[in-house]
C-alpha cells in the first residue's frame, strides 16, 4: 500500500510501500478518497508534540479522512461495505495520507450527503476543533460575543459558522483581501489584522478562540469581559490537557510550568485560559453532518492536490494564503 511517512522528525514526507491496516473487531476499513491537510501535520513532522504524542517511527501522517468502507470488523454495525463516510482517526491511530485506513467504528460517520469527497475530507478535524471549543468548552448561547482568529483559516472558516448559528454575535480577524469572504460566513465585525488592533476595537467578549498563541492570546485575554474565557489551539498546554491525557507526573509538572504565565494573567484580569486538543467523535461528526446538509455550515476547500504532491501540499500550509482548507485526492 502506498503511503506518505517520516522515518525521523523534521525530515520532509516521503512516499513508501507500507503494510496493508490491520483492522480490528470493532473497526472500519476505509478506502481514502480524500485527506484534508493541517497545521497539526506539519507540527507533528516537526516533532513539536514529541513529548506528549510519543508516536513511532516510521510514521504515516493524516488527521482527516474521507472515503468508501471496504470492510468492517466482526463486531461493526453501525458500517457496511459501500458506505462513504468520514472520520478524524483517534490521536493514537492517525495516518489518512495512504491508499486505506483502519478507523475505529466509534470515531466515524457517513459523511454529508450533499458534500464531495473533498468537502468532507476537509471537515472533520477543524469541524470537531470547532464544535469542542464552541459547544463543549465554550458553551456558547445566544446573545453572547464571540471572537474568532484567523476566521479564513480551515479552523476559522467553520468556527465563524457554527458561532453565528449557536446565536453569537461573531467577530474575527482577518486579511482585507478576506473581509468580504469571512462576512459571507457570518462575521458581523471583521478586524484587518494587518492594519487594525483588535484590543482598541473590541471589549466585553464571552469568548475568544484564538489559534495564534503567543501575544495574540495575551491580548485576548484583555478583551474578555469578567468570567469570559480564552481557548486556546496553539497552546500553550494546561494542567487540565495534562490530567486528561494521562501523561506521567514529570510531564504534567512541565506542563504546568508552560503555562502558568497565561493563567496568572487571566486570573488577574478576572477571565479563564483554556487549552484545547481536538479528540475523535463519530457522534459529533454525524450532527455535524446534519449542520451540513441543512445548510447551516458550508465546507470551504481552498486548494486541492494530488496524492502525489501530498509534500508540497503540505509544504503550502507555511505559506498561508489559503481560504479554508487544502486536501489531497485520490483516485477511487
Amino acid at each position: 500500500m502506498r503511503a506518505f511517512v517520516i522515518t525521523k522528525y523534521k525530515e520532509p514526507l516521503r512516499e513508501a510501500e507500507v503494510a496493508e491496516p490491520t483492522v480490528g473487531d470493532r473497526d472500519v476499513l476505509v478506502q481514502v478518497q480524500a485527506a484534508g491537510l493541517n497545521q497539526l501535520d506539519e507540527k507533528i513532522r516537526l516533532g513539536e508534540f514529541k513529548q506528549i504524542l510519543p508516536y513511532k517511527l516510521q510514521l504515516i501522517l493524516g488527521n482527516d479522512v474521507a472515503g468508501t468502507v471496504i470492510r468492517v470488523g466482526a463486531n461493526v454495525r453501525g458500517f457496511k461495505p459501500g458506505d462513504e463516510v468520514y472520520a478524524r482517526p483517534d490521536k493514537d491511530r492517525i495516518g489518512t495520507f495512504a491508499e486505506r485506513i483502519a478507523v475505529a467504528e466509534e470515531d466515524i460517520a457517513l459523511k454529508p450527503a450533499s458534500a464531495t469527497m473533498e468537502e468532507a475530507g476537509s471537515l472533520p478535524l477543524v469541524a470537531l476543533t470547532a464544535w469542542q471549543a464552541l459547544v463543549e468548552q465554550g458553551n456558547v448561547s445566544p446573545g453572547q460575543k464571540v471572537l474568532i482568529h484567523a476566521g479564513a483559516g480551515g479552523v476559522g472558516s467553520i468556527a465563524i459558522q457554527l458561532a453565528k448559528h449557536l446565536g453569537a454575535t461573531v467577530a474575527t480577524t482577518a486579511s482585507s483581501s478576506n473581509a468580504s469572504f469571512v462576512r459571507d460566513l457570518g462575521a458581523d465585525i471583521v478586524v484587518d489584522y494587518r492594519t487594525q488592533d483588535f484590543e482598541q476595537l473590541l471589549s466585553g467578549y464571552d469568548l475568544v478562540l484564538d489559534s495564534l498563541g503567543g501575544q495574540n492570546l495575551q491580548k485576548s485575554l484583555r478583551i474578555l469581559k469578567p468570567g469570559g474565557k480564552a481557548i486556546g489551539i496553539s497552546g500553550p498546554p494546561d494542567p487540565a490537557f495534562a490530567r486528561n491525557a494521562g501523561l506521567n507526573p514529570v510531564l504534567r509538572l512541565a506542563i504546568n510550568g508552560l503555562s502558568s504565565r497565561i493563567r496568572r494573567q487571566a486570573k488577574k484580569l478576572g477571565v479563564s485560559y483554556e487549552f484545547l486538543f481536538m479528540r475523535a467523535s463519530g457522534n459529533q461528526l454525524r450532527q455535524i453532518s446534519a449542520l451540513v446538509d441543512d445548510g447551516v455550515l458550508r465546507p470551504i476547500v481552498g486548494k486541492v492536490f494530488d496524492f502525489a504532491q501530498t509534500p508540497q501540499a503540505l509544504q503550502s500550509l507555511a505559506k498561508g494564503g489559503i481560504r479554508g482548507k487544502a486536501v489531497v485526492t485520490l483516485a477511487g
